[in-house]
């Protein structure tokens, strides 16, 4: 029985999940935690998911009944990890929900313009994007800039630790703003343009496709990971990416996740190129397109609120259900760490509609409903662009597991929720492409092979007025 470990390395935690290459049956699962991050800089060591991936992978294999065949790595996208020569890393990687690069973003957007952006790179860069970071970096710590050899996304620095090989795949790479989702490569002269001139096709890695091996894991990775020899790697992907393989994501339908941000995005055959930047034109992991629009505030504000109540994560869901369909009249406008959809990097949250009567209910409520607005305000934007009426809409990420988010999306889109049956739906992505990586199948065979799409469906209320709620929400908006 080959077995295959997938890995979720998100700004949380690091997720493993080993599962039957042939039949996808879950065989052990596991997670570490990452060191807590709190915006506008938001930095991690690298490091510290590769001891998260140690700790997750020892425990999902303890029971050591069969050897692991293959792997692939998953990771958050956009962050920006910095080795030397010797392959160390220089400093904390930033992430994706770090704006301390919004200056720069605005600025290398006002100097080439929005249609330039999305033309060459399928989308227009926001403080959350690769390139704004490594101006950044140019301007703010130069030095640094200068011992740079290697840029590396976050799933690109674990595949490094595994097997010793600098490369990524087009899915990951669509999410630098360096790159060319269309043709394919590194945009080195828009690199030399808007962050300065250097020799940046050395510094970057090689591109693979989506079932292409890495190799063997080395005998670095080897030694840290201890679960034995694994003779494939897969190249990996972005977390997005590897979750629409989890669910098995049909063209047409649309997904929605909800972690510690919020994702909206589609299977597409065809590019798209958004001059507003709204939507982001990312590839997928299979050779397709995977149009996407993101918010920052998710599960973060729920969190947040749940803080502030006294209770976790199941207590806010009672209280959340408790309260009716508007929470009395009580909205949030949940842009807590600022925002990228709307691109708002230096906004904060607002709370309007407060009486004397507001109850612990209700706030609980118009956090979860606030978070969903968001996400529906970003499916309609995509909506316009590509299909997505296909089907009920996916709901992935942690909050699917949340009752509160599963009926309040459910009733606000007027729409069937299906939460596929999948606990982790990256890591179960990253499974797949280990799978037909070392199986020399296609990756719409092996989720053919384990059933991959069906769930959990959740019907709308006809009787809650999801036009009053979304109404409130977007006056407040404006």
């Amino acid at each position: 029985m080959p077995l295959v470990l997938g890995v979720d390395s998100s700004t949380q935690s690091t997720k493993v999940e080993v599962r039957d290459a042939e039949d996808g049956r879950l065989v052990g699962s596991a997670r570490a935690p990452h060191p807590a991050v709190h915006p506008p800089r938001s930095e991690q060591r690298p490091e510290a998911w590769w001891e998260a991936l140690c700790l997750a992978a020892a425990e999902a294999t303890a029971d050591g009944a069969h050897a692991v065949g293959a792997a692939s790595v998953a990771g958050q996208q956009h962050g920006m990890v910095l080795l030397d020569g010797d392959g160390s890393v220089l400093r904390p990687a930033k992430l994706w929900n770090d704006t301390e690069s919004a200056p720069e973003a605005t600025s290398m957007v006002a100097r080439l313009g929005r249609e330039v952006w999305a033309s060459r790179t399928g989308s227009v860069p926001l403080a959350a994007f690769t390139v704004t970071k490594l101006a950044w970096l140019a301007r703010h710590e130069p030095d640094t800039a200068r011992a740079v050899r290697s840029v590396l996304l976050p799933h690109d620095y674990l595949t490094f630790r595994l097997t010793g090989r600098r490369v990524t795949d087009r899915g990951d790479a669509s999410g630098t703003g360096y790159f060319d989702p269309v043709g394919g490569k590194w945009l080195v002269d828009l690199l030399d343009e808007v962050v300065g001139p250097a020799p940046w096709g050395e510094r970057l890695p090689a591109v693979l496709g989506p079932t292409e091996q890495v190799g063997p894991v080395g005998e670095a990775g080897a030694s840290g990971l201890d679960i034995g020899p694994v003779g494939v790697v897969g190249p990996g992907t972005g977390d997005n990416m590897a979750a629409a393989l989890g669910v098995g994501l049909a063209p047409g339908q649309a997904c929605l996740s909800i972690g510690t941000s919020g994702t909206v995005y589609a299977r597409s055959d065809r590019p798209v190129a958004d001059p507003t930047g709204t939507v982001a034109g990312f590839a997928d992991a299979s050779g397709g397109f995977l149009p996407l629009a993101c918010t920052l505030n998710a599960a973060r504000v729920t969190q947040a609120v749940a803080g502030l109540l006294g209770v976790d994560a199941a207590g806010l869901d009672d209280l959340a259900l408790a309260a009716p369909a508007g929470a009395r009249g009580l909205t949030l406008l949940p842009y807590l760490d600022g925002e990228r959809t709307p691109d708002r990097p230096t906004s904060t949250g607002t709370l309007a509609g407060i009486r004397s009567g507001v109850t612990r209910e209700d706030l609980a409520r118009a956090a979860v409903e606030g978070v969903v607005c968001g996400l529906l305000d970003a499916l309609d934007v995509l909506a316009a662009l590509v299909p997505v009426d296909g089907g009920p809409l996916l709901l992935v990420g942690g909050g699917a597991r949340s009752p509160a988010y599963r009926r309040v999306l459910a009733d606000l889109s007027g729409r069937v929720v299906l939460v596929p049956g999948v606990a982790e739906a990256v890591a179960t992505g990253a499974c797949v492409q280990a799978a037909a990586t070392l199986l020399g199948r296609s990756l719409a065979d092996v989720q053919t092979a384990w059933g991959l799409g069906a769930g959990t469906s959740i019907e709308p209320d006809p009787s809650v007025d999801a036009d009053a709620v979304r109404g409130a929400y977007a006056d407040l908006r404006g």
